[in-house]
C-alpha cells in the first residue's frame, strides 16, 4: 500500500485555494484526491498526491508561501490522537519522545528527532522534520508546512522558543527571505542536509502546563491498541527491501527473502498472514515509483520503466493503464510536468 498521511494534513487547503481564486476541486481531481476525502480529519491520502497537489496549486496561483500559509491555518490538533499524548507530556523532551515514536500515525513516512546540532555548537540541539524519500519525492511546499507547523506547535506549547538558534531548510527560498524570518522569527538558512530547528538544549527541560500522567498513559494505550506500527509489519520490511533495489535487476522472492534472512516459503507465508503476497507488494511498490517519475521528473518513459524494474517500455504502459486508467504521457501531462 502506498505511504498515506491523514487527510487532515490539508487542513485549510480549500477555503486558501478559493480564497486565491483558484479551483480546489479541479487541482483535487488532477492527483486522484476525492474532495469528500477532507471532510473528515481521519481519512487517509497518498502522501505524494498530497505534497505534489500543495506544489502545482503553490505554482499554479502564485503562491509561493503556501505552505506557510497553511501552517497558520492548522494546530497541533491536525495530528489527532497523537495530539492528546504531545499535550499531556511533562516536559518537551518527553513529547518529542512519544511524537518520534507515534508519529507513523499521522503518516509512517514522516519522522522527528532530538539530533546533534548540524553547526557543532555547544548547548545546541537540531529538532528535526523528515520524510522518507524513499516512499515518496521531496516536496518544497510540503516541507514549509511541516516545518511551519512544527515551529508553531512548539510555540503553541511552550509559549514562545527561546533561544532559538535558527531554521533549517533544505531547498533555497521560495519567497523573498524577509518571508521566512517574519515567520519563524529568527535566521533562516537555506539548502542544509535536513529541515530543522536548532535550540538551546535547556528547551527540552520545558514543563508543559497542560501535563497529564494519566491522560498520557489513556493517549498511549489507544495508540498502541488502535494503531499497529507498521514497522513491525513483514510487508513493511518487504517494501522497503524492493523500494531500495528497483532498477537493479528482475525483482524476486529468494533475493528479498535472503535479505531478510528468512526461507522464500516462510516470507510468502507471513506476508499471506498480512492479507498480501510478494507480488502484490512489488507491484505497489513499483505504481507509487512510477508515478513519482512520471508526474515529477521529466525522465523518458524507456528510463522510467527500467527504474522500476520493467524490461520494455511496452510494460510499463499496460501497467499504468490498469494502475491509473491512462497512459504514462496522458498521466504526466495531468500532473503537468510534461
Amino acid at each position: 500500500m502506498a505511504m498515506m498521511i491523514r487527510a487532515a494534513s490539508l487542513r485549510g487547503f480549500v477555503p486558501l485555494v478559493e480564497e486565491l481564486g483558484g479551483d480546489a476541486d479541479r487541482l483535487l481531481a488532477r492527483f486522484g484526491i476525492a474532495r469528500a476525502a477532507l471532510e473528515s480529519d481521519e481519512g487517509l491520502i497518498p502522501i505524494t498526491a498530497n505534497d505534489l497537489v500543495l506544489d502545482a496549486a503553490a505554482d499554479e496561483l502564485g503562491c509561493p508561501d503556501l505552505g506557510l500559509r497553511l501552517a497558520e491555518a492548522q494546530d497541533l490538533s491536525i495530528l489527532g490522537p497523537l495530539a492528546v499524548v504531545i499535550e499531556a507530556s511533562s516536559t518537551v523532551a518527553e513529547a518529542l519522545t512519544l511524537a518520534s515514536r507515534y508519529m507513523f500515525v499521522h503518516s509512517p513516512a514522516l519522522s522527528i528527532g532530538v539530533e546533534d546540532d548540524p553547526w557543532g555548537r555547544r548547548g545546541v540541539v537540531a529538532l528535526t522534520y523528515r520524510k522518507d524519500l524513499d516512499e515518496s519525492a521531496y516536496s518544497p511546499q510540503a516541507m514549509e508546512l511541516g516545518l511551519g507547523l512544527f515551529h508553531r506547535i512548539a510555540v503553541m506549547l511552550v509559549g514562545s522558543i527561546e533561544g532559538l538558534q535558527s531554521v533549517e531548510i533544505p531547498h533555497q527560498p521560495l519567497s523573498p527571505v524577509g518571508r521566512y524570518l517574519a515567520y519563524f522569527g529568527a535566521d533562516v538558512k537555506f539548502g542544509r542536509p535536513a529541515a530543522a530547528l536548532r535550540v538551546e538544549r535547556r528547551l527540552l527541560d520545558t514543563q508543559f502546563a497542560t501535563a497529564d500522567d494519566a491522560i498520557r498513559r489513556l493517549a498511549v494505550d489507544h495508540l498502541v491498541g488502535n494503531y499497529p506500527d507498521p514497522a513491525r509489519k513483514v510487508s513493511t520490511h518487504v517494501r522497503r527491501a524492493l523500494a531500495g533495489s528497483l532498477g537493479t535487476g528482475t525483482p524476486a522472492v529468494a533475493g528479498v527473502a535472503r535479505l531478510l534472512t528468512v526461507h522464500p516459503r516462510t516470507l510468502q507465508r507471513q506476508l499471506a498472514a498480512e492479507g498480501t503476497s510478494f507480488e502484490a507488494v512489488l507491484d505497489e511498490v513499483r505504481r507509487d515509483a512510477a508515478h513519482r517519475y512520471i508526474t515529477t521528473t521529466d525522465l523518458p518513459m524507456g528510463q522510467v520503466a527500467a527504474q522500476v524494474g520493467f524490461a520494455e517500455q511496452s510494460t510499463l504502459s499496460h501497467a499504468v493503464r490498469r494502475w491509473f486508467g491512462c497512459s504514462p504521457r496522458a498521466l504526466r501531462r495531468t500532473a503537468g510536468t510534461g
